[in-house]
Parts: C-alpha cells; sequence; structure tokens
C-alpha cells in the first residue's frame, strides 16, 4: 500500500457495521419502534455507506 493509500483509508474509512441489539435490549411489549427496527435501519444506512465507499475504494476489494 503506497502512502496516498494509507492516506486516504484515513481521511476515509470503511464504514462499520452497527452492533445488533442484545436479546435484552428489546421488551417485548410490541413497541411501535422497536430496537429491531432501529437496528434495521441502521443496517440499511450501512449498507448504503458501505456500497458507496467500495465505489470509492475498489482497491479494497469486495471483504473490506
Amino acid at each position: 500500500m503506497s502512502d496516498s493509500d494509507s492516506d486516504s483509508a484515513t481521511a476515509d474509512p470503511c464504514p462499520q457495521a452497527p452492533q445488533p441489539p442484545l436479546p435484552s435490549d428489546c421488551c417485548n411489549s410490541g413497541c411501535p419502534l422497536c430496537v429491531h427496527d432501529l437496528y434495521n435501519e441502521e443496517m440499511e444506512r450501512y449498507r448504503q455507506a458501505l456500497a458507496a465507499w467500495r465505489l470509492r475504494h475498489p482497491e479494497a476489494g469486495p471483504g473490506a
């Protein structure tokens, strides 16, 4: 990896996936906006951010 590649990765790091909720995070009372709903929304934003990041960093490969 060249210095410019390293600088680019530092300035534009790969998005990190959100942590899934713990089983104890859900109260199972049928909340209109459950922690699982919020997690699914975060995962969708993560997938979009990761796809955009991969377009900017094709050298990173699919496993990044």
